[in-house]
């Protein structure tokens, strides 16, 4: 499939349908649930796991079936907090460099690989918030104002 992926209506009612296109009525409409956090999250994965799934059922954006999703953009989070953590530990050894470069075994010095892992953590952690509304530029489209009546969503009973 080429160009953008579609939003979802829900997201589109939020941002008051920039677009004007018609919305998709028959579009599947999942019940608000807050799933169980799966067992293989890391420790630093689970906080976010708490932290953030209340907030999301809270406003309807997370159901049963975005299990998955959530456990992906908390495992890149607790990744991210574990390479940051080891960065700022190198850090403290090395004045120079603060950790973020490496010596190899023939002297050269090379970009602490860490700091790689942390990167690509990061972006991935940001992919994911992007999807679940979770960041400020994907908050700053949406609108609690605006919904079409004849279309019934079930996050209108947190928004109205």
């Amino acid at each position: 499939m080429r160009g953008r992926k579609p939003k979802p209506t829900h997201l589109k009612l939020l941002l008051n349908n920039p677009g004007k296109r018609r919305l998709n009525k028959s579009e599947p409409k999942l019940a608000a649930a807050l799933p169980e956090p799966p067992n293989h999250l890391n420790a630093e994965a689970k906080e976010e796991w708490a932290r953030i799934s209340h907030e999301l059922y809270a406003v309807g954006l997370l159901s049963n079936i975005d299990r998955a999703s959530l456990a992906a953009y908390c495992q890149c989070y607790g990744r991210w907090i574990q390479a940051e953590r080891a960065i700022a530990a190198m850090a403290e050894r090395d004045l120079l460099t603060s950790g973020l470069m490496i010596r190899t075994q023939k002297g050269n010095a090379i970009q602490n690989p860490l700091v790689g892992t942390a990167n690509v953590a990061m972006s991935c952690m940001s992919r994911y918030a992007t999807e679940f509304g979770m960041t400020p530029s994907a908050r700053s489209r949406m609108s609690t104002e605006g919904t079409v009546p004849e279309f019934e969503d079930p996050a209108d009973r947190y928004f109205a």
